[in-house]
């Protein structure tokens, strides 16, 4: 605005002392607009335009691989041992797994079991806090994890110290002891437990665990009163 100004200014100053004509005058003013134009024009800064950076998503974790047959085995095999019962009767004194054959076996000082984790059903799964004392000694209270084997196969198989198979010993169901005491010691313990057990079982052949009575609400919504 101010050169515009200066312009007209001296246009009519140039009138005044030369004695220009308007047509003169005129297009002098015209040329000294446009220099003031052009002047603006390149006086203005550029704006830059910042690129957008793209976007860079981090790498999702990939999932923990799963523990193997042998590695829940050996979760298994230390858990009985070191939290064994210690009342000379019911106490894990060694433990092994077959990986071909699928079979569990726990020497106690008087027997030794087989189990047999390709026969189990992951569907009949308990605990419960056993007492073994007798009418003569009391004993500490054990942990006892019972799993039933699937109809019509053998769960596990007991032997006495010379090899002979043990009267009475039910078959159709595994049973493993803790020491109770113990295992209370161990945050979760009993959760932690079954999830070893029932992957176990799982991965030696046995029966998967169902879901056998499916809440029906989880299907249809909230029901109707």
């Amino acid at each position: 605005m101010m050169r515009r100004a200066v312009c007209i200014c001296v246009a009519a100053l140039m009138i005044s002392v030369c004695g220009c004509s308007r047509q003169d005058v005129r297009h002098a003013l015209d040329k000294l607009t446009a220099r003031s134009d052009q002047s603006a024009e390149s006086s203005t800064p550029a704006v830059e335009t910042k690129a957008t950076k793209p976007v860079i998503h981090g790498k999702k974790a990939e999932p923990e691989p799963e523990p193997t047959q042998q590695e829940l085995a050996e979760y298994l095999r230390g858990k009985l041992l070191a939290l064994s019962p210690s009342d000379g009767v019911n106490d894990n004194i060694e433990v092994s797994f077959n990986s071909a054959t699928s079979v569990l076996t726990v020497f106690q000082p008087d027997n030794h079991c087989d189990h047999f984790f390709s026969a189990l059903d992951t569907n009949n799964f308990s605990w419960e806090i056993f007492d073994p004392s007798d009418a003569h000694i009391s004993r500490e209270e054990l942990l006892r994890l019972t799993v039933t084997s699937v109809s019509g196969k053998t769960a596990r198989a007991c032997f006495d110290k010379q090899g002979q198979p043990e009267e009475g010993t039910s078959t159709n169901r595994m049973r493993l002891l803790f020491s109770l005491a113990k295992s209370e010691q161990v945050p979760g313990f009993q959760a932690k437990m079954a999830k070893a057990v029932k992957k176990l079982i799982i991965l030696s052949g046995g029966a998967e665990e169902k879901e056998l009575f499916p809440d029906a609400k989880g299907k249809s919504g909230s029901a109707k009163k």
